[in-house]
């Protein structure tokens, strides 16, 4: 029987806002909301005096979330992606839906599959999805069945309608979605003329400006570990959005033998190499969210690589005999906090 390892701390992000990084009082008025959205929590952060209802401010975040779970969530069965998964062919969807699946097969593409967003199936066979927890480890056969209705190639777009070239293909934006939420939000504050924010969902950030201490944003890469919140590095994004993907907090064990979260599209079979952290900085939320997620696929020497040669922010936190080893590439080196700053 599986053991399912979930930690409270599963459920907030593995990167994370400091909110003591100064000593300093605040010099500017802040707007701090927070609510619940995607399975996990959102908090927005404005610096401003221009925000004096608060209340309709937050009702405008909760309103665009919701547009994007209505549209996007696979949990809710009514849902513009929900109706094309239960569809045998096609379905027609709204702009936004159509922007998320055409970026996530791009990056399906540029990842050379390590990030699928078709691997729904595969993903439900292991547990981690709707699907209800597996009572002993999926069969070969099991594995091979639920690999062969996966893959976006079967995925076309035509305008505004979704194609899949075998009824049972099953589309999971989770790994863009909470990025497409983020940026959504920050686009939204952009359009009130305030450049002094934060946005995260479930640990997903995007930031412009600076803080209510009229200094840039701060924030910490957590050490992979799974009793506390600890802090591995902190950064300085600059007007960027920063994701981190890990392993360490959901997974199952089976006679001692570790079963992680993040699926192989290639193998069928949870990851087994020791990777366990990738943090990623973009301008989009969205795409450092799963770019992040496909760099944890790809293992510490292939992802490493991809990330040199797409000339990627990215941090990596390996297990090693020693303990945990970070490596970064060069276009992450100026985000980091030293002492000289």
């Amino acid at each position: 029987m599986f053991k399912s390892i979930m930690q409270w701390l599963a459920f907030i992000g593995l990167a994370f806002f400091i909110t003591a990084c100064s000593q300093e009082a605040p010099t500017k008025p802040m707007v701090v909301v927070e609510g619940a959205t995607m399975g996990t929590y959102y908090r927005v952060k404005v610096v401003t005096e221009a925000i004096t209802d608060v209340a309709s401010f937050q009702a405008e975040l909760d309103k665009r979330l919701e547009l994007v779970n209505d549209q996007m969530s696979t949990y809710r069965p009514q849902s513009e992606l929900s109706l094309f998964n239960q569809a045998q062919q096609s379905h027609t969807v709204s702009p936004d839906t159509i922007k998320v699946v055409q970026q996530g097969i791009e990056l399906a593409q540029l990842t050379q599959g390590a990030l699928d967003i078709t691997l729904g199936p595969l993903v439900n066979l292991w547990g981690f999805g709707p699907d209800a927890k597996p009572k002993q480890m999926p069969t070969a056969e099991q594995i091979a069945a639920r690999k062969a209705i996966t893959g976006v190639e079967h995925l076309t777009i035509d305008g505004l309608t979704l194609h899949k070239a075998i009824p049972e293909l099953y589309v999971d934006l989770s790994s863009i979605a909470k990025g497409y939420g983020v940026d959504v939000l920050a686009d939204y504050i952009e359009s009130m003329g305030e450049h002094n924010y934060l946005v995260d969902i479930g640990g997903e950030l995007k930031m412009k400006g600076h803080n209510d201490k009229d200094l840039a944003w701060r924030i910490a890469v957590e050490k992979p570990v799974t009793t506390e919140r600890a802090i591995q590095q902190v950064i300085t994004p600059g007007d960027n959005a920063v994701a981190t993907s890990g392993d360490y907090r959901n997974y199952y064990e089976e006679n001692g033998e570790r079963f992680s979260h993040m699926i192989n599209p290639s193998t069928g079979m949870p990851i087994k190499h020791k990777l366990v952290s990738v943090t990623v900085i973009d301008k989009s939320s969205m795409i450092s969210d799963g770019l992040a997620t496909a760099l944890m696929v790809m293992g510490p020497e292939q992802g490493f690589a991809f990330a040199t040669e797409q000339q990627l922010a990215v941090y990596m936190i390996e297990k090693t005999a020693s303990g945990f080893t970070p490596r970064y590439t060069e276009q992450f080196k100026p985000y980091l906090l030293t002492e000289a700053k």
